[in-house]
């Protein structure tokens, strides 16, 4: 399978080695009026990563010999910052913790399917109005503009749904939200997992906002769900 060679123009940039799940993805999108690009490999999908920016990256995690989980790490070593989609076979709590630990902000499980990956891919590539205020909460600001967080004079910087989860919990602070009502107002579409998936996103992102010194601001609700508040 060969490499298509990018423009400038906005596209998805696909990775993987199954040539016909990996172009069958590329037919979907161009039926669906997205701009698709397939690479063969870790390799060639950095080489176009990094020549021209994707609107959004999909990597296989198997990719031949290569480590679809490595080639996400490079990505995020190399400065891309665009959302990245795994797609796994299996959706274990190890696998979703591996999928965080790689720098990817979402994954799609195995078998492929037309309808769920497309929505997946509208959710993630939708235009919303540039926004430019900061949300604040004590001394955590959150920039709507530049998608980062300032916990005191300390920068952090998040995936893209660990930003809309931060964002979602700092709209509403101290307002008790329901693992149920995150889901659908953070993910967007029907998620396929267990609701779960948000402990391990809060846990990555309590690593990331929380010092040795800080207090913990999102706090769990047994049974329920997780507030933003500071005691």
């Amino acid at each position: 399978m060969g490499t298509s060679t990018a423009d400038k123009g906005t596209y998805v940039l696909l990775i993987g080695t199954n040539e016909g799940q990996i172009r069958q993805m590329e037919f979907d999108l161009h039926e669906s009026g997205y701009h698709a690009i397939v690479a063969s490999g870790a390799k060639a999908g950095l080489a176009l990563a990094t020549e021209s920016t994707p609107a959004l990256v999909v990597v296989d995690r198997l990719l031949g010999g290569e480590s679809g989980l490595a080639l996400c790490q490079t990505l995020r070593s190399e400065g891309i910052k665009v959302p990245i989609i795994l797609l796994m076979a299996k959706d274990s709590l190890e696998d979703r913790i591996a999928c965080l630990e790689c720098g990817a902000d979402d994954y799609f499980l195995k078998p492929y399917r037309a309808d769920a990956f497309l929505k997946v891919v509208q959710l993630y590539l939708q235009t919303t109005p540039g926004e430019t205020e900061n949300l604040r909460f004590g001394d955590l600001t959150l920039d709507l503009e530049n998608r980062h967080a300032l916990r005191g004079d300390r920068l952090i910087e998040l995936t893209m749904k660990e930003f809309e989860l931060l964002k979602y919990l700092m709209e509403h602070p101290r307002e008790v939200l329901p693992r149920e009502q995150i889901l659908e107002n953070v993910w967007g579409y029907d998620f396929v997992g267990e609701s779960n998936v948000i402990e391990v996103y809060v846990r990555y992102l309590r690593l990331k906002i929380d010092g040795e010194d800080d207090k913990r601001l999102i706090q769990t609700v047994r049974g329920v769900g997780y507030v933003l508040r500071e005691s």
